[in-house]
């Protein structure tokens, strides 16, 4: 391509285990920003800007980031994942949408045994169930009744609303489960077992650490309603009197959790930062919940050299099982459903998203080649942006879930009217272009030292939520164009599940 040729569109990149997307995305960004290969974007983007209204500049203003590529991504992967991970580039990320109405393929490890709060290896666990009567047949046979669409719940602290508050806010606060659990209806059109692991002969591990005693009580009260939404039988009388004991016991232990908090309150400022207190306070009302982990990379700590399984004997059994399904599908769910139809508990031990659309493994470009530098990673991004261009100009935008054709047509910037006219301010536009060069040098010399721009994350594995990172300000969360999606400093244990619906474009 020419020097000054404006690449961008979207390509996908194998996320490496242990990182969140987000974090993916700002690594890009450190190695794009000053990059030959996206130089003209940005100085078309620094063009873009130049022309705004003041009121625009005086927002950007008070972003205080520099000018970064921007790029978004299509749904996220959890960080216990890896697996293919599409993003866009500058107008690419206009195209992200279609991403989450399309079909993926997922290949996951299932460990018997053990259910934890987040229904994979990264949580607490909640609780432990005999494993030695399962088998492969007995798996297989349970396989069965996933195939083909049915109503999935999600999972246990999803970030899925319940009558406007998110499921974990009901743990977090105290307040007692409403009885309906909206659940959603997916399709899984291709499923097997890949590979079944006899007990003592994988590496597999459950989490070494005990969910509280609160935690417990709350996901077996919260299981319990599944189950009866589920088979669309109403609680015994002995499982309404436990519900209404557990209730009972969860109140007062949240009473005595605020009477001890009010005695360590010593001032009460009129101003307070939203932090760490906060979330300790809440987390209070039922003892030690799980802390928000820091967002980034290294979220799962590694099990060290020599560890001592959790279990005596050979342990459980594990199962490699791959599947192609529809958007909004939660694998960590389908691990844990599985586990209650064999009757014991599961968890996902590992997840590699395949393939999202027409993006396969084979697609992706390395995350380590970004660490290689752009003699590496620059012909083979350019290359797939330049495939992307050529395929969505054939194709007039691609094709939807349906297969059928569909054109994405982007209305003209502001810029794009008025540079016509050449407005700047009455200037010329040779002066135009002498402040775009200087402004381009200067965000390509502040590239590394300015702060980065934090993408938020959404769902988890297959949340599928659009998400894009620039330099400008987030977009108000009353802007129907783009709703909510909680951030990375929000996620539940590390994890966030968001409707597939969502789409947030910061821009």
């Amino acid at each position: 391509m020419a020097k000054d040729t404006i690449v961008e569109g979207v390509f996908a990149i194998n996320k490496p285990y242990n990182l969140s997307s987000a974090q993916v995305i700002r690594d890009c960004q450190t190695h794009f920003n000053p990059s030959t290969l996206f130089s003209p974007l940005l100085k078309q983007d620094i063009a873009n800007r130049m022309q705004e209204s003041n009121h625009q500049r005086n927002k950007r203003s008070r972003n205080k980031r520099g000018i970064q590529v921007k790029i978004g991504h299509g749904g996220t992967l959890d960080p216990l994942a890896t697996g293919v991970l599409i993003l866009g580039v500058g107008k690419g990320t206009k195209s992200l949408p279609k991403f989450l109405g399309c079909t993926k393929t997922y290949e996951t490890i299932i460990l018997f045994g053990c259910a934890t709060d987040s229904y994979d290896r990264a949580g607490r666990i909640l609780k432990k169930r005999q494993y030695d009567h399962i088998t492969r047949t007995m798996v297989e046979e349970a396989l069965e009744g996933f195939r083909g669409k049915y109503q999935q719940m999600p999972p246990l602290y999803s970030a899925l609303k319940m009558e406007g508050k998110p499921l974990y806010e009901y743990a977090r606060e105290g307040k007692p489960l409403p009885r309906e659990i909206a659940t959603r209806e997916v399709e899984v059109t291709e499923m097997e077992l890949v590979e079944w692991y006899d007990p003592g002969t994988h590496d597999h591990r459950w989490p070494d650490v005990e969910a509280t005693q609160a935690e417990k009580t709350y996901a077996e009260q919260l299981w319990r309603v599944e189950k009866q939404q589920i088979t669309g039988k109403k609680l015994s009388p002995e499982e309404e009197e436990a519900d209404a004991q557990a209730l009972a016991a969860h109140e007062h232990f949240k009473r005595k959790a605020e009477e001890r908090q009010d005695e360590l309150v010593v001032d009460r400022q009129s101003k307070r930062r939203k932090g760490n207190n906060e979330a300790a306070l809440m987390s209070g009302a039922l003892g030690e919940l799980p802390h928000v982990i820091a967002k980034g990379a290294n979220l799962i700590a590694p099990i060290a050299p020599g560890t001592p399984p959790p279990w005596e004997g050979k342990g459980p059994p594990a199962a490699k099982i791959r599947m192609t399904v529809s958007t909004g599908f939660y694998v960590r769910s389908f691990c844990h459903d599985l586990g209650e139809k064999v009757g014991s508990a599961a968890i996902m031990a590992e997840l590699v998203r395949e393939r999202q659309q027409n993006f396969t493994l084979d697609d992706c470009l390395d995350y380590d080649d970004l660490a290689k530098g752009e003699a590496v990673w620059g012909p083979k991004v350019e290359s797939m942006l330049r495939r992307w261009t050529e395929k969505e100009a054939v194709e007039g935008g691609g094709e939807n879930e349906h297969g059928s054709s569909r054109k994405h047509k982007h209305r003209a910037s502001k810029w794009d009217k008025d540079f016509k006219k050449d407005k700047f301010n009455g200037a010329t536009g040779s002066a135009v272009s002498e402040a775009v060069e200087k402004a381009a040098a200067t965000a390509a010399a502040e590239s590394h030292s300015s702060p980065k721009a934090t993408p938020k994350e959404g769902p988890t594995e297959n949340g599928d939520v659009v998400e894009t990172t620039e330099s400008s300000p987030p977009a108000p969360e009353n802007d129907k164009k783009s709703t909510g999606a909680a951030g990375d400093e929000e996620e539940w244990n590390g994890f966030s599940d968001v409707k597939e619906e969502q789409v947030r474009v910061e821009a």
